[in-house]
C-alpha cells in the first residue's frame, strides 16, 4: 500500500494556531531569529525535536495513575528498573530526569581536564558536558557519513581504523570510548550490529569502558533488522538485547525511544562506577529510586519500553520519514540519504551555496522554514558545532537542518504539508542570505544565542 497508516487511532486532540505570515516574522525578530526563542504556541508544526514531544498512549496514562510516589523504594522504580532490563542487561540503573543529566554524572567521574573521548558523532549536550569536565570529545564517524548523498545503510558507524589509531595515540588520556544509536548529528543514521561490536572489542583491547549513548535504541535495531546481513528473521527485542550486550555503561535520555514526556537512565556493570554515580545522583537530582523523576514518570517509561519495540509502530515511524526524504528529493532538495529514524536531515550547505558556511546556510533555512510556513526545525551545523574550545570558529563538517518529527503526534497531512513549504521555498531560495551572531554564551551556543541577518 501506498499510504501510510497510522498504527493507532486518536483519542485526544490539542489545536494548534495559524498566524499569519507577518506575525510570523513579528515573532522571530522578537526572539532574534533563534527558534528556540519562539513560544510553542506561535509554531504550526513543532519539528525542533524529537524529545520529551511525542504522544503517549491509553495505556501508559493509566500506568500514570498507579505511580507511587514514595521517596524511596516506590514500586514504580521497581517496574521501571525491570522493564529497562528487559532490554538492556545491566547490573545497575540509575534513573535521572532526562538525557544530559545521565551525561552530566557520567563526566564528572570519566571527564577531566587532559581527557579525551571518542565517539562516532558526539551530540550537543554529550559534547557540552565532556568540555565542561575539561576534556576534549573527537568525532570517528566513517566518511560516508560526513557524505549527505551516501547511501550506505550504515553512515552512523564507528571507523574502527580511526579508532584504534587514536586509541594508540591517546592512550591513558582516554576514559572511555562512546558510540551513539542513531548517530543524530550526522543525519539520524544507524549503526550496525558488527560496528557495535567492533567497537566494544576495540575498547576491550585498550581495556577502555565501552559507552553506548541509545536515546533512539528501537530505531537503530529496526534498521539492523532492515538492513544487516542475518538479522532479518529476528525480534527487535533480541536485536536490542544484543547491542547492549556489548557495553558496560549506557547513558539514556527516555524522551526519545522509550515514549516519555521525561526522563532518562545512566546503566552501569561496574559496582565502584555505579556507587559513584548514586552518590552524584544525591547531590544534584534525587534518592537512586527516583533520580529526579515522579513516581508516575517511571511508570509511564516501563509501560513505553513495552511499545517502542512494536514492528508495527517502528515500520510506520521509520517510513514517514523516507516518505518526506522522497518527496523532497523529486523536488531537487538535497537530503541525506538514507532516509534517518527520527528526523529528515536536509543539506543546507549544498540548497543555499550561495551562503557561506560562515554565515549560516542551516539558521537560513530553518528560519525561512518558520517564515514561510510556521515550521520550526532545528540547525545541526556550524551555529551548532563550529564554535571551538580555544574561542575559533570553523564550519562544520556539514550543515544540516534537522525536521525531527515528534512520536506518534502528526499525520501524513502534517508531512505533505511540510513538502509544500519546500515547494514555495524552491522558488525563492536564491533570495534567502545570511546571518551573523550578535549574543552567545560559551558552550552550547545554539540553544540562547542571538542573530541579525546579514
Amino acid at each position: 500500500m501506498k499510504t501510510i497508516i497510522e498504527p493507532f487511532r486518536i483519542k485526544s486532540i490539542e489545536p494548534i494556531r495559524m498566524l499569519s505570515r507577518q506575525e510570523r516574522e513579528e515573532r522571530l525578530a522578537c526572539a532574534h531569529y533563534n527558534l528556540f526563542g519562539l513560544h510553542s504556541e506561535d509554531v504550526l508544526i513543532d519539528l525542533l525535536t524529537d524529545s520529551g514531544t511525542g504522544a503517549m498512549s491509553a495505556a501508559q496514562w493509566a500506568a500514570v495513575m498507579r505511580g507511587d510516589e514514595s521517596y524511596a523504594g516506590s514500586p514504580s522504580f521497581y517496574r521501571f528498573e525491570k522493564a529497562v532490563k528487559n532490554l538492556m542487561p545491566f547490573k545497575h540503573v540509575i534513573p535521572t530526569h532526562q538525557g544530559r543529566a545521565a551525561e552530566a554524572i557520567l563526566f564528572s567521574i570519566f571527564g577531566g581536564s587532559g581527557k579525551n573521548i571518542p565517539n562516532n558523532t558526539h551530540f550537543d549536550t554529550t559534547r557540552g558536558n565532556i568540555e565542561a569536565s575539561g576534556a576534549v570529545g573527537h568525532d570517528l564517524v566513517i566518511a560516508e557519513g560526513l557524505d549527505p548523498s551516501n547511501e550506505h545503510p550504515f553512515k552512523g558507524n564507528m571507523d574502527l581504523y580511526r579508532l584504534d589509531k587514536y586509541l594508540e595515540q591517546y592512550g591513558k588520556t582516554v576514559p572511555c570510548v562512546m558510540i551513539t544509536i542513531t548517530n543524530n548529528a550526522g543525519g539520524g543514521q544507524p549503526v550496525s550490529l558488527a560496528n557495535i561490536r567492533g567497537t566494544a572489542a576495540l575498547a576491550r583491547k585498550y581495556g577502555k569502558p565501552f559507552v553506548i549513548d541509545g536515546c533512539r535504541f528501537a530505531e537503530n535495531a529496526w534498521f539492523i533488522k532492515e538492513r544487516e546481513q542475518g538479522q532479518q528473521d529476528r525480534s527487535i527485542p533480541d536485536i536490542v538485547r544484543d547491542c547492549f550486550v556489548e557495553a558496560d555503561v549506557m547513558t539514556m535520555s527516555a524522551k526519545k525511544d522509550a515514549f516519555g514526556n521525561i526522563g532518562g537512565w545512566l546503566a552501569l556493570n561496574d559496582d565502584d562506577l555505579a556507587e559513584q554515580a548514586r552518590n552524584q545522583l544525591i547531590r544534584s537530582e534525587g534518592f537512586p529510586t527516583y533520580g529526579g523523576l515522579a513516581g508516575r514518570d517511571l511508570e509511564a517509561l516501563a509501560q513505553g519500553l513495552s511499545e517502542i519495540v512494536d514492528e508495527d509502530y517502528l515500520r510506520y515511524r521509520i517510513r514517514t520519514n523516507s516518505y518526506i526524504v522522497e518527496r523532497l528529493s523529486k523536488l531537487g532538495v538535497p537530503v541525506v540519504k538514507p532516509a534517518g529514524g527520527h528526523a529528515v536531515f536536509v543539506d543546507a550547505r549544498s540548497w543555499l551555496s550561495h551562503i557561506p558556511p560562515l554565515e549560516y546556510p542551516g539558521q537560513s533555512l530553518a528560519v525561512a522554514l518558520y517564515e514561510e510556513g510556521g515550521i520550526r526545525g532545528c540547525e545541526i551545523g556550524t551555529v551548532m558545532f563550529g564554535r571551538q574550545p580555544d574561542g575559533t570558529e570553523i564550519p562544520g563538517s556539514m550543515d544540516l537542518v534537522r525536521l525531527a518529527f515528534p512520536r506518534r503526534t502528526y499525520t501524513q497531512s502534517h508531512a505533505d504539508y511540510v513538502v509544500e513549504v519546500f515547494e514555495e521555498l524552491s522558488k525563492v531560495k536564491k533570495r534567502l542570505g545570511g546571518y551573523k551572531i550578535t549574543k552567545e554564551p560559551r558552550l552550547m551556543r545554539h540553544f540562547t544565542c542571538e542573530f541579525e541577518k546579514l
